[in-house]
Order: structure tokens, then C-alpha cells, then sequence
């Protein structure tokens, strides 16, 4: 993303903005505005009303929908009130879910919004950021965000980057070079005339990569795909109905309340919110461990990701620069180090001087600051620090080349060492001491940032559960390489100029001299490559492909920017809690596989039965409302299956429909021949048609409950405990069904013996549907 400011000629520059060295005056800026408009970031917003409109309009809602115009047709009205609060309900899910909506743009607003020493009509003033616009002279120091994409006119800085480029060291800027926005001065002071401000600077730029990121949804694709079946299956037995009716002379208006009873029958109402509540559980438990969930679909994606892309600064690497070795020139490696810590700045925020005097302190140098009678803080021009010592010794320590010239040393000595060391990804710096101005090299120190201490046993863990991890970064190919290595992430090593494609991208294992839009297209392009793809970062860098990544995740050192475009944020250090967060999210995907098996297999049960018994005994078994009770005995009680106890795989987990469908209609032939059993019974004891609709009722009530427990274990269904929840909400709807099935409450009365056979019935159907759950799971892999 390269400016076509970069290489202009100052003068050209002011030409081409109008302006000069002493800026522009008021009355210009305030034309400006209205050509250029503020320096900030633009947001659509869609308003709340029809964000929660839209929830009428998804395939769940079309078949509630569709139930209640049937039912109103009918004027079946108590079963249209109650099919609209099951549509309302379902709605107000959604709308709460969509309501934790990122508030990424509006932290870069603000991000954004800080204060600026401006040039105005020949006298600088302070003005909001905001109003700055290209032509205006700022002036910049120490501690500065840089408000707006500049070109310096005179002054040497260093800023940092690293929150823009994933540069970790600060880099040296001065005439004429460009800054960005955002970044931030660590040392010096310059002037600088505003070449680009909001959306139209590299950081803003940045902001419309984020407002144009987004990744799908793969729940709402999931019921798609399962309300599709759904509907084949049902307008398949719809149009056998017709056909059969037309046959044996039976109206049209006789049928159309079974063919509303099979349209309640197959609304996955609960779907929804059974997913959403078991990921809202795999978020509070991710939160206990560290991982903070932004976006609940997160969670089930994490059990699908394969790919794992993280940015090297701050999340493979502590982001915290450290001495890597002492090379002896001239000293030993003990007095280079204590030139070099004598050279540095207690007090300073300086990440070399950190480093070095935290190297010197582990190594038990004795560092005595009282000893050093001046001190010369690091400058741009000569970069280096400098001190005098107490007992005659000068020192400093600073770039080689400026080293060497310092103790007459020509630099292509140890030229060849320093290059050698960088491809090992090493910074160097050079250290001198001598007496009377005189100085000798004393020797170099080889500095970078180091990989955290447990990166490559996590890395080696994502690689045992079938995860990709790959590196993306700023920072140039050696240094890169170098920490590839001692990590252990496999993979070639890729610059943007070389990936043309997915198939290109996948072949990398290290991404390196990357741009914001270089990490966001290569998100975009693994995700095309069919890869379930997550992203780490703690930059204003990361933020677009955050928000585009499947399972975005902001180390803890993130920005605000970073936090808000991501999906999940860690509150500890390291990878650690990414390998539990995937781990979490497997466990929620068992437990969804095991309400969707359940709900599709009760669904071909309900739909089937019904429709073959209407041909055996020529009258429906059971009513719209039975039906609907039945959505609340059995959809809505076994949404207790969101805390289910279950084991994680240790393979990316992903949904396969066609595989799910087939393996539950496999498993519904089992539980629709328990129907004709209970058939049979009710017709051999001669029950009347309305104690018939109660006796298939509750045994399609406790089948539905007693199929929980036999999927619910992949193995034999007494190798592990249901969750209490699970069974305390199991057993009170037996209760309940039982109660009102007795006293006739909201349906006929039957004796208690029926209720009895239902149960009989149902328990030893469990063992023949765990039976035939081991050779079905075993055919279609799950």
C-alpha cells in the first residue's frame, strides 16, 4: 500500500498540495474540510428495527411462516398464537445474538481522534485531529501518536510501527521520509506536512479493510443445509399424501391439517437457540481459562479450524526485545556487556536499553550507575548513546557502522559477521569503550525478539490435533526463518509477490514483508482454499483479517482496534489458551452433533410414522397441537444437551449434512418401527382415536428422550454419566408427560398402564437403537 507521496520531492509535495513549510491558513483548512472531509472514519449503521426484522427472514422463520398461514386458513387459532410466539421467540434469539455486533469503526474513530500541534496562518496552535487536513504543518515530538499520514519537512524521529507494519523495532524516519498515522514517536522531533488524512491514510485504510471483512456464518449455512433436506423429505411425503388421498377419495380439506401437523413436525425450532446456548456455555468455560468470546460462532468454529495463522511479534515472540550473544572484538564478553549496560539509560523506555541492561543484571554484571559522571541519550544523527565514566572510561553503543567509525575501525571487518547474523534474524549493535577520546571496538551484540518459552511445545500440540499453524509478519525472511525454526512451523517461506493463488498459500508456512491487506487477502485466499481459518494478532494490522478470519483471536497485548475485529480475545500470554479454546469448542460441537442427530432423527420419526400409519389405519394418530406440545416436550427440553458431558477429538471437526441426514434416517427406521408396536398395542386394546392421539404422543415423547441417551455417547451409551442438567430436565419431562397424559390435562386422559407400556416400550428400544447407532456412526464416520 504504497503512497504516492513516498518518493515525491518535498517541493513537488507542497506543489502538489497547495501548501508550503509555513501550512496553510484557516480559512483554507476550513475549505478543505468540505473537499477532503474530517480526518476520522466513516460507519454505515443499519438501524436496530431492521436488524430484527430480518430474523422473519431466514429458512427456520419461512417454516414457521408458512405453518401459521396454513393454521390461520384453517382458523385453527389457538395453534396459530402459539406457532407465532414459537416464530417470535425464535426471532428475539437471533436479534440478542447479532446485538454483540463488533464496535471495531468506532474504536478507530477514536483511536483517531487525538489532539495535534498544528501551523495555521504563520502560529501553531493546537487543534482536534480531526480537523487536520492535506496542507497542514504539524509539529511531532517524543510520546506523539502521529495524527494523519506526513511527509517530514525537517527533524529525525524514530517511530514505531509495529501496531501498523509488525515492524518490532522502532525505525529511523527523517527528510523526507513518510510516517503513518498511528504510529508512535520513541524518540525525537520533527515537522511534517499532512499528505492524507481519515479513510485515505494507511491506517484508514486499514479501517475500510475491517468494515468490508466478513466472515460467514457457518451455523446459519449448517440449518440451511438441514432445513433442505427437511423440506425434501416433507414435500416428498406431501405430495404421496395428495396422491394417495385422490386415490381413495378423501378432500383436500381433510388432509391439510396432517399436512400441517408435518410442517410443525420438521421446524428445527430450537435448533437455533440449542446452538446458541451451547456456545454461550463454551464461552463462559473459555473465559475461565483465559479466552475471551466476542462472537459465539466462534466457538463452534474453533472445532472446525484447520488452519492457524499467527503474527510472529507478540504471539509467537514475547514482543519484548533480549540479548541473543555477546561477539568480542577487542574485550571479553563480560566487559563488552558492561560497556554497553554503562552506555544505557535506567530509566528509559528504550527497548534496547531494556534489553541490554536485563541481560547484563542475568549475567550478574554489576552495574553502577553513581560510577558515570555523564551521559549521552541516543540521537538520530549519530546513532548511538554515549557515557563517561567516573574513572576515565568513555563508552557507547550504537549502530555498527557508526560504531566503527567512532574507534577507526573500517566497518568491512566486520561487515560479513553482522550480515551473517542478521539471517540468523539478528539486530546487531556495535560497543566501544576507550580513554581520552580515543575509542576501540570492543566488541557487538547480536539482539531480538525472542520466542516465548512454551510457542513450540503449543505449536507441536496444534500440529497433534490437526491444525496448521503458519506465521505471518511484518519482518523480513531471515528473522522470520530463524523463528520459524525454533518453534518448529513447517512450510516454505513466502513473500506476497509470490502467492498468485490458494493453492499457492498453502504450500507457505511463513509468511513474511506483509502489509495489512497482504494478511487480510491471505485470509481471504486460504478461506477460498476450502480451510477452516483462524488468525492471531495484536495490531491495528491485524484488524481486517481478525474480522475476516473464521476464529480471529487478539493476544492479550492487542489494541483496542485488534480486540474489537476480533472474536476471541486472550487475557493471558501466549498460545496456550487457543490450544484449550479449540479444545472447548470440539467438546460444543459434540454436544450440537448430538442435539442435530437427535432432532433430525426425531423429525424423520414423527413425519414418517405418521404418514405410513394414516395408510395402515386411514385416520391421523395425532393432532396439530399434540405436535406442538411435542416441540416443548422434546426440542426444547433437550436443549439441556448444551451442557452435556462429552470428550473432544482430537481432528478438526466439521459438518458434514449429507453424512448427518443419512445416519439419521438410518437410525429413524429404528425408533418408526417402535411406533408400530405402539400402534399395534393401542389398536389390539381398542383405544378411541383421541386416547390413540395421547398414547402415540407420550411414546414419541419418551422415544425422543430415550434416543437422547443412546447418541449422546459415541460408544455404548452407558460408558459416560449425562450431565445433571441433562438428566434432571429428562426425568422431569417423564414426570410431566406422565401427570398430564393421567389426569388429562391439555390432552385425553389415558390409563396409567399405557403410560407404562410407553416407557417399557421406549427402554428397550434404547438398547436396539445403541446397537444400531454403532454400525450406523461407524459407516459415516462420526
Amino acid at each position: 500500500m504504497k503512497s504516492k507521496f513516498e518518493d515525491m520531492p518535498l517541493d513537488n509535495v507542497y506543489s502538489s498540495l497547495n501548501s508550503s513549510k509555513d501550512g496553510i491558513t484557516e480559512n483554507e483548512a476550513t475549505k478543505r474540510i468540505s473537499l477532503y472531509g474530517y480526518n476520522e472514519v466513516s460507519e454505515k449503521k443499519e438501524s436496530n428495527i431492521i436488524k430484527f426484522l430480518k430474523k422473519f427472514w431466514n429458512p427456520v422463520a419461512w417454516m414457521l411462516e408458512i405453518t401459521v398461514v396454513i393454521t390461520f386458513i384453517l382458523k385453527k387459532y389457538d395453534d396459530m398464537y402459539i406457532i407465532l410466539f414459537l416464530l417470535i421467540f425464535n426471532s428475539i434469539v437471533g436479534y440478542t445474538q447479532e446485538s454483540r455486533a463488533n464496535n471495531a469503526l468506532e474504536l478507530l474513530k477514536k483511536k483517531l481522534s487525538v489532539k495535534a500541534v498544528v501551523l495555521r496562518d504563520r502560529s501553531w496552535k493546537v487543534i482536534n485531529s480531526s480537523l487536520l487536513v492535506p496542507g497542514d504543518v504539524v509539529h511531532i515530538k517524543l510520546g506523539d501518536v502521529v495524527p494523519a499520514d506526513a511527509k517530514i519537512i525537517n527533524g529525525n524521529i524514530e517511530v514505531d510501527q509495529s501496531a501498523l507494519t509488525g515492524e518490532s523495532l522502532a525505525v529511523e524516519r527523517k527528510n523526507p521520509d513518510l510516517i503513518y498515522s498511528s504510529s508512535i514517536v520513541r524518540r525525537g522531533e520533527c515537522d511534517a506536512i499532512i499528505v492524507a488524512t481519515g479513510e485515505n491514510t494507511f491506517f484508514g485504510k486499514t479501517a475500510q479493510l475491517v468494515r468490508t471483512a466478513k466472515a460467514a456464518s457457518h451455523m446459519e449455512n449448517l440449518i440451511m443445509r438441514i432445513v433442505r433436506y427437511l423440506i425434501i423429505v416433507d414435500v416428498s411425503l406431501v405430495i404421496i399424501l395428495a396422491a394417495y388421498s385422490i386415490l381413495i377419495n378423501i378432500s383436500l380439506s381433510d388432509v391439510l391439517p396432517f399436512i400441517l401437523v408435518i410442517l410443525i413436525a420438521s421446524v428445527p425450532v430450537a435448533l437455533p437457540a440449542t446452538f446458541t446456548i451451547a456456545m454461550a456455555i463454551g464461552a463462559l468455560e473459555a473465559s475461565e481459562t483465559g479466552a475471551l468470546v466476542t462472537r459465539l460462532n466462534a466457538i463452534e468454529d474453533a472445532a472446525s479450524m484447520t488452519t492457524l495463522y499467527m503474527d510472529k511479534t507478540g504471539t509467537i515472540t514475547k514482543n519484548i526485545l533480549s540479548v541473543a550473544e555477546v561477539i568480542p572484538v577487542n574485550d571479553d564478553e563480560n566487559s563488552i556487556l558492561y560497556y554497553a549496560a554503562m552506555a544505557s539509560e535506567e530509566s528509559s523506555d528504550d527497548p534496547i536499553d531494556s534489553a541490554v541492561l536485563k541481560y547484563a543484571n542475568d549475567k550478574n554484571i554489576k552495574v553502577d550507575f553513581s560510577l558515570r559522571d555523564g551521559f549521552t541519550p541516543f540521537d538520530p544523527s549519530t546513532k548511538m548513546t554515549s557515557s563517561h565514566l567516573t574513572n576515565g572510561i568513555n563508552v557507547a553503543k550504537g549502530a555498527p557502522q557508526e560504531i566503527c567509525k567512532l574507534a577507526g575501525v573500517d566497518y568491512s571487518t566486520i561487515e560479513e559477521k553482522v550480515d551473517k547474523e542478521a539471517e540468523r534474524g539478528f539486530r546487531m549493535l556495535g560497543v566501544a569503550s576507550g580513554t581520552s577520546g580515543k575509542y576501540r571496538l570492543s566488541g557487538l551484540l547480536a539482539i531480538y525478539d525472542a520466542p516465548r518459552e512454551d510457542s513450540k511445545q503449543l505449536i507441536s500440540e496444534l500440529y497433534s490435533m490437526g491444525i496448521t499453524p503458519r506465521m505471518v509478519t511484518g519482518d523480513n525472511g531471515p528473522i522470520a526463518v530463524e523463528i520459524a525454526k525454533e518453534v518448529g512451523i513447517k512450510g516454505d517461506l513466502c513473500k506476497n509477490s509470490t502467492i498468485k493463488s490458494e493453492n499457492d498459500i498453502l504450500k507457505c508456512g511463513i509468511v513474511a514483508e506483509v502489509f495489512p491487506e497482504d494478511k487480510y487477502n491471505i485470509v481471504k485466499l486460504t478461506q477460498k482454499a476450502g480451510e477452516i481459518t483462524g488468525m492471531t494478532g495484536d495490531g491495528v494490522n491485524d484488524a481486517p483479517a481478525l474480522k475476516q478470519a473464521d476464529v480471529g483471536i487478539a493476544v492479550s497485548t492487542a489494541t483496542d482496534v485488534a480486540k474489537a475485529s476480533a472474536s476471541i480475545v486472550l487475557t493471558h500470554e501466549g498460545i496456550e489458551d487457543i490450544v484449550k479454546s479449540v479444545k472447548i469448542g470440539r467438546k460444543i460441537y459434540q454436544r450440537m452433533l448430538t442435539y442435530t442427530l437427535n432432532k433430525i432423527i426425531k423429525t424423520m420419526q414423527v413425519v414418517i410414522f405418521l404418514t405410513l400409519s394414516f395408510f395402515v389405519i386411514k385416520y391421523f394418530v395425532t393432532t396439530p397441537f399434540d405436535v406442538i406440545l411435542l416441540l416443548f416436550a422434546n426440542d426444547f427440553v433437550t436443549m439441556s444437551l448444551a451442557t452435556d458431558n462429552v470428550r473432544y477429538s482430537m481432528h478438526p471437526e466439521k459438518w458434514n449434512v449429507k453424512s448427518l441426514v443419512y445416519s439419521s434416517i438410518s437410525l429413524a427406521f429404528a425408533v418408526i418401527l417402535e411406533g408400530f408396536i405402539a400402534l399395534y398395542i393401542g389398536t389390539y386394546f381398542h383405544l378411541t382415536h383421541s386416547e390413540m392421539h395421547t398414547f402415540i404422543f407420550d411414546m414419541l415423547v419418551f422415544s425422543g428422550q430415550f434416543t437422547v441417551f443412546a447418541i449422546r455417547e459415541r460408544k455404548r451409551f452407558w460408558n459416560s454419566m449425562p450431565s445433571k442438567y441433562l438428566l434432571t430436565a429428562s426425568i422431569a419431562d417423564f414426570l410431566f408427560i406422565s401427570l398430564i397424559s393421567y389426569y388429562g390435562i391439555l390432552v385425553t386422559a389415558i390409563p396409567a398402564v399405557f403410560i407404562v407400556y410407553d416407557i417399557i416400550l421406549g427402554f428397550a428400544f434404547l438398547f436396539i437403537m445403541d446397537t444400531v447407532k454403532n454400525m450406523v456412526f461407524r459407516r459415516f464416520g462420526l
